[in-house]
């Protein structure tokens, strides 16, 4: 297990109910069981508020810890090009992240291949959310 990961992961900050949210989503991965829950206040086209709740593995909630943390005061365009770009991430085998996605390259690389629907889980989540 990389301490990184761990490191990341224990970082709970948004790890909460948000009260009055505008978009709620809920997913489960089939593979191994992993539920994620996230909400958001979006208001004039931006994220104001994230929060999240899961019952998962140490690679999802690393990976829904990060995203929250960078989602929060994005606009929603922002945040569906990041979406993007990491959604497709390991079908392109890229390594190069900008140096303001950097806290991502922990988490997307090749040594975690196994662990990807693990690490798509809150991606999709929040695609979700963003739809509802």
């Amino acid at each position: 297990m990389d301490l990184e990961i761990l490191k990341i992961a224990s970082d709970t900050e948004n790890h909460k109910v948000l009260e009055n949210c505008t978009h709620i989503s809920k997913q489960k991965n089939p593979l191994c069981g992993d539920e994620m829950q996230i909400s958001l206040k979006i208001s004039n086209n931006k994220i104001v508020d994230f929060a999240y709740q899961c019952k998962s593995c140490i690679y999802c909630q690393a990976s829904v810890s990060i995203l929250s943390k960078y989602c929060i005061n994005k606009s929603i365009k922002t945040v569906r090009e990041l979406i993007s770009l990491l959604d497709v991430f390991f079908e392109n085998n890229n390594s190069k992240f900008p140096k303001e996605l950097m806290k991502f390259a922990s988490l997307f690389n090749k040594k975690n291949l196994s662990r990807k629907e693990c690490i798509l889980l809150p991606l999709k989540t929040l695609t979700k959310a963003l739809k509802s």
